[in-house]
């Protein structure tokens, strides 16, 4: 009995350390919208004093590289990208630019449970930067002297991953790139929350 007991115990063992030692790829690609908080502006004499963002579309893609899976857990380092083409801005005085872009890039760790499993949720963080590029034109016209920026960028996200069909799957995901301001030809609150939440397409291999 002890040695079919010893005999169990290397045959789990061996298989923890082969799922840890698997390395599975996934690649997504995704659209969704981006939702960027409020920000105030002191010292502005108006009935507003709060810079409004336009809800854009967005595109994301990502690559995925497992690095753990226990079976009932998995640990991927991955690396989201989100694209914001243009953010439109709205603003009550005409100091700030008409919109932006915005790309994040920020690896990260994703931790999923049940990742073998018909329906996968999953957790995300990391940190990597932001990049920002305002318009040449202000919000009621006229040239504005605002310069692209880059900034850190810190992600926390949630998903789900459902199974399809073979290598497939349909992933839903929000995500929080919380980062540092653009030039908005004022100075807003430092920080702001850029909140995506879209659906991708995920090709595991």
């Amino acid at each position: 009995m002890a040695r079919n007991g010893f005999i169990l115990g290397l045959i789990v063992a061996i298989l923890l350390v082969v799922g840890a030692a698997a390395q599975v790829n996934d690649v997504s690609a995704g659209l969704g919208r981006t939702f960027i908080s409020d920000q105030g502006v002191p010292g502005i004499i108006a009935n507003d004093t709060n810079i409004h963002f336009g809800d854009g579309f967005s595109y994301s893609l990502s690559y995925g590289r497992r690095i753990v899976d226990a079976g009932f857990a998995s640990m991927t380092v991955e690396v989201p990208f989100v694209h914001d083409p243009t953010a439109q801005l709205s603003f009550a005085t005409n100091i700030v630019p008409k919109s932006f872009s915005a790309f994040y890039l920020t690896p990260s760790l994703r931790i999923n449970l049940a990742p073998h499993f018909a329906f996968s949720p999953w957790i995300s963080g990391g940190g990597g930067f932001a990049h920002f590029g305002p318009s040449s034109d202000l919000v009621f016209g006229g040239p504005s002297s605002a310069k692209s920026t880059t900034t850190s960028a810190i992600q926390i996200g949630v998903g789900l991953d459902v199974h399809l069909i073979g290598p497939l799957k349909l992933r839903g995901e929000l995500r929080d790139f919380y980062t540092g301001e653009p030039d908005f030809n004022v100075k807003p609150q430092k920080h702001m929350n850029n909140y995506y939440a879209g659906a991708a397409v995920v090709w595991t291999f």
